[in-house]
């Protein structure tokens, strides 16, 4: 059997899997790699090569830096500022969360902005009382709409760029797509609020989320603190509720307000018991519950003692409760230098994750448990194993068969025809394996034809980058659409009722409106 042939039929039985939604997706994954070495398409180093690739690399890098971000508070100010601009009106919180995607991807491309975004969205979903899964489709499809703002906002139009200066079809610079990139953001955003409500999914990602912004407020009111406990989370410091549990140690111990703790970093605030107050020197028994304040630190080392067990994670309520904490300033000089480093392309793109990542830890923004704990693996493991399927797919010529097929059968109707073949495998490609890849395959073959044409093969290039952008209506299609389908819940089949409608823009832009702007 052809290699071709049995690349499609793993390409096909990936897809199907998918959708069945019975095995986990890093199984799949895991799978698709390992069939491609037994049926001999790839052998074992070019099956495995994916889990090294750089782009991968940048992937965990960023979520790295996202975590750091996170945990330095500057997602929870960022969540406060989009909370403030957006109130808790839906339609202006949307279009509030997907400019501010789309300006950020401008910057740092797609998967950057998202892996930044996703704790911030996620954040703000939970206090203005609405699901993540509602604001993050919406947001990762604004992302593939903003990385057409600016040249360095997807390796794709980059790729375009080289290609068109290569071919001598002319320079591309920074803000040459910024145009279109505003219309099909616009158009993303008007899709999403007219039919947002009926074709987003509402999701439950299986975590439980809480909004702790305001829980200093709220355990001052439950204990009867004076103040507006705003005071009570700071940089620094903090408090935070512990439970005694049976067994415990310290039942029988002596407490009363302003005790020290027997370690010397904590002091007892207030205490309950049975919910209520208590006033007085109370010897503790199982379930009373203590308030402590003290350092970040502190309070972090008291959740850990298992003769204690603290309600809510310390570090957790820091996060939301303490914008711009301890380390922020920190953590915004590595994400600026981050950006110039992406913009300038002085270094490769993982190059500058990689170092971004290792700045997070050497300047304790983060601690190396937090970094690992911070990167979801079932997106690396995901995108490792699908650019197996890329090169088996490149390597065995099925792409190649597929593209040249269809160029060939509408590239004598004329251009416009030209662009709408080379929509169609994009846009089939674009869903199945990387967009990049995709890109890679048809950019060639569309110069090629561009050529044989007697036609400019600029409005050919920006075309494609604009279908490669297309890649909406699954989430292996990029890795800005994996990172959210963790983080919201969503199913395999989630992507394409959104993603449908979108796409068909894009396609009408990508054919009509580029020729307008570069003339054939």
């Amino acid at each position: 059997m052809p290699e071709s042939v049995i690349a499609l039929i793993v390409l096909a039985a990936a897809v199907l899997l998918f959708i069945w939604d019975r095995l986990p997706i890093a199984a799949v994954a895991l799978l698709v790699p390992m069939a491609l070495w037994m049926t001999g398409v790839l052998d074992l180093g070019e099956a495995v090569a994916g889990f090294g690739d750089p782009t991968v690399l940048f992937i965990a890098a960023l979520f790295v830096v996202s975590e750091a971000l996170d945990a330095a508070g500057v997602t929870a100010a960022v969540g406060g500022f989009a909370m403030r601009l957006g109130g808790t009106n839906p339609g202006r919180l949307l279009v509030t969360v997907m400019a501010m995607v789309a300006v950020l991807t401008a910057l740092i491309t797609p998967n950057g902005s998202v892996a930044a975004l996703t704790p911030v969205i996620v954040v703000i979903a939970i206090r203005a009382r609405r699901s993540p899964s509602e604001l993050l489709l919406p947001a990762a499809f604004a992302a593939h709409s903003g990385s057409l703002l600016m040249l360095i906002g997807s390796p794709v139009t980059v790729v375009v760029a080289d290609y068109a200066e290569s071919t001598g079809a002319g320079r591309l610079g920074l803000f040459s797509t910024a145009l279109i990139g505003l219309a099909l953001t616009a158009a993303t955003v008007g899709v999403v609020l007219l039919l947002g409500s009926r074709l987003v999914p509402r999701r439950s990602s299986g975590t439980m989320l809480r909004d702790l912004g305001e829980h200093g407020p709220l355990l001052a009111g439950h204990y009867g603190i004076e103040g507006s406990g705003t005071d009570l989370m700071q940089r620094g410091r903090g408090i935070a509720e512990f439970i005694v549990p049976p067994r415990s140690r310290f039942v029988g111990d002596r407490v009363h307000r302003g005790m020290v703790t027997e370690s010397g970093d904590l002091v007892v605030v207030a205490m309950q018991h049975k919910g209520q107050t208590v006033t007085g020197p109370w010897r503790l028994k199982a379930g009373d519950s203590l308030l402590l304040q003290g350092s970040w630190e502190a309070l972090n080392n008291a959740a850990a003692d298992p003769d204690i067990v603290a309600v809510d994670d310390p570090d957790a309520v820091r996060r939301q409760a303490v914008p711009l904490g301890t380390g922020a300033k920190r953590a915004l000089s590595v994400l600026a230098v981050m950006i110039v480093l992406l913009a300038t392309g002085l270094v490769p793109a993982a190059v500058a994750g990689l170092l971004a990542a290792l700045a997070m830890v050497l300047l304790r923004v983060i601690r190396v448990e937090q970094a690992y704990a911070g990167i979801s693996w079932t997106t690396i493991i995901l995108v490792g194993g699908m650019m197996s399927l890329s090169e088996a797919m490149v390597r065995s010529g099925a792409a190649q068969l597929l593209a040249e097929g269809l160029v060939s059968l509408v590239g004598g109707a004329g251009p416009y025809a030209l662009l709408a073949g080379l929509f169609v495998i994009t846009a089939v490609l674009g869903q199945l394996i990387s967009n990049m890849a995709t890109a890679l395959i048809v950019i060639p073959i569309g110069v090629s034809a561009a050529a044989q044409m007697q036609i400019s093969a600029m409005p050919v290039l920006v075309a494609i980058a604009v279908f490669a952008a297309a890649a909406l209506l699954t989430p292996v299609a990029t890795p800005a659409n994996l990172m959210v389908q963790e983080a919201a819940g969503y199913r395999f089949g989630d992507y394409w009722r959104l993603g449908l409608p979108l796409l068909v823009i894009y396609g009408l832009a990508g054919v009509f409106a580029v020729p307008m702007l570069w003339p054939f």
